[in-house]
């Protein structure tokens, strides 16, 4: 089962995992990752710490791609099932954002794929993130470190 969602309502990570393997005896490893809002202790001149995020994204285009990756996923290791999950709009500190979930024989495809496609997710993919601080209101940049942890699985085929 390969499953990607575009939601605005949290998620349970335990509930999706459960979904790619109750019931399978040939799935050696099942990879989750759940990434959350934080707040952070920025410097005043930041804004302030984050109040919550917003994130917006161009409907059918970012299933679309979120959905080509998985299937680039699914070409580099053998997976037997994934759920890559992202949230949209007002997300405050604390909440889940984006789940991914892969399911192979071994673990190490499993882990593999979990990290190519959330390397993926903070890069790539087609959301905007807007943060909402104490004093200010601001669209995040994309950081250099997460290109650079990108960068290890080029050149897709």
């Amino acid at each position: 089962m390969f499953t990607v969602r575009i939601q605005s309502a949290p998620f349970d990570a335990a509930c999706e995992a459960a979904a790619l393997s109750d019931g399978r005896q040939d799935v050696g490893a099942l990879v989750t990752f759940t990434g959350l809002c934080r707040a952070d202790d920025a410097a005043p001149e930041a804004g302030g710490r984050l109040v919550a995020l917003t994130l917006e994204h161009y409907p059918g285009m970012a299933e679309e791609e979120i959905a080509r990756h998985v299937e680039e996923a699914r070409r580099r290791w053998p997976l037997m099932g994934a759920t890559v999950i992202h949230r949209h709009g007002r997300i405050v500190p604390g909440e889940p954002i984006v789940l991914v979930v892969t399911a192979s024989a071994h673990r190490g495809a499993a882990f593999a794929a979990a990290e190519f496609l959330m390397d993926w997710l903070k890069t790539s993919a087609p959301f905007w993130k807007q943060e909402e601080r104490e004093a200010a209101t601001g669209w995040v940049d994309a950081k250099a470190a997460d290109d650079d942890a990108a960068g290890r699985w080029d050149p897709l085929p």
